[in-house]
């Protein structure tokens, strides 16, 4: 389909319109990490590193940078393990009810994280408080998991659609076992979706701050929630504005590692 110049104009106006109002605030909050002032203001006064030394030093920051990675960690190996076994079982298995667990596997992604974040507090009230089991780090990755487990599930569904089964029945034709066939041949074929998948669910987990304050606890601080206790405190507003940035940008590496191993493989396979 051929589009007239003034509405090829028109479209690119507005991804430029649409990238700006994404990528702007983005950037004022990686200048303003340098900017002298300790307010939020623009422009910038002058240019220090005092304040990424100050955060460095900040015993909060850094404790609650080390829980995020936890966190995120924790969710990314439990999403990994049940999404790409859920992945397996509707997309290589017919069965009764197949396409209503595919659903009911997505669905989280969907719920308003207050929504998710209330129905598992009462769970972990009700279920595991009588156990006398409280809410710490165990449920902030049970939480997080919830939702890591449809990024993995989605890509790792989407790659065994497009490899379809015939190397694995060739496999089977020539005498491999299961075990065989999975390591030397579905294995290598899926591997790039894997660490995609696991990528993209660390980046969701670890700027996850809806979900994680109402299965945190009070004892437990990751770096979103972090930000948002100090936000507001005028002495810590250039720690939060250091923090906000490394923040930023390790939420973009994931994603741009993740997309570049993703086209490779597809790549590599055309």
């Amino acid at each position: 389909m051929e589009f007239s110049r003034g509405f090829r104009i028109f479209l690119r106006v507005c991804m430029w319109i649409g990238l700006a109002i994404l990528y702007i605030p983005l950037i004022l909050i990686v200048v303003n990490s340098f900017n002298q002032s300790k307010t939020f203001s623009f422009p910038p006064t002058g240019f220090t590193l005092e304040w990424w030394i100050a955060a460095s030093h900040s015993a909060g920051a850094l404790r609650a940078l080390g829980t995020s990675v936890i966190a995120g960690v924790g969710a990314t190996v439990v999403a990994l393990l049940l999404g790409t076994m859920a992945a397996f079982a509707v997309q290589r298995y017919r069965f009764f009810g197949r396409q209503t667990i595919s659903f009911l596997v997505v669905l989280p992604i969907t719920f308003p994280g207050i929504v998710t974040g209330l129905a598992l507090l009462a769970s972990f009230t009700n279920i595991l408080g009588p156990l006398g089991v409280g809410l710490g780090i165990a449920t902030v990755i049970i939480g997080h998991a919830t939702f890591c487990i449809v990024i993995v599930f989605n890509n790792v569904q989407a790659r065994l659609r497009r490899l379809g089964t015939s190397l694995e029945e060739a496999s089977a034709d020539l005498g491999g076992t299961g075990w065989q066939t999975f390591r030397y041949v579905t294995f290598p074929s899926i591997r790039g979706a894997l660490v995609a998948g696991a990528l993209l669910a660390f980046a969701l987990s670890f700027d996850e701050i809806v979900v994680t304050t109402f299965t945190a606890g009070p004892e437990v601080q990751t770096l979103p929630i972090w930000i948002f206790g100090n936000l507001f405190r005028p002495n810590q507003a250039p720690v939060v504005n250091v923090v906000a940035a490394v923040l930023t940008i390790v939420a973009i590496v994931p994603v741009w590692v993740s997309q570049r191993i993703a086209g490779d493989s597809v790549t590599s396979r055309v």
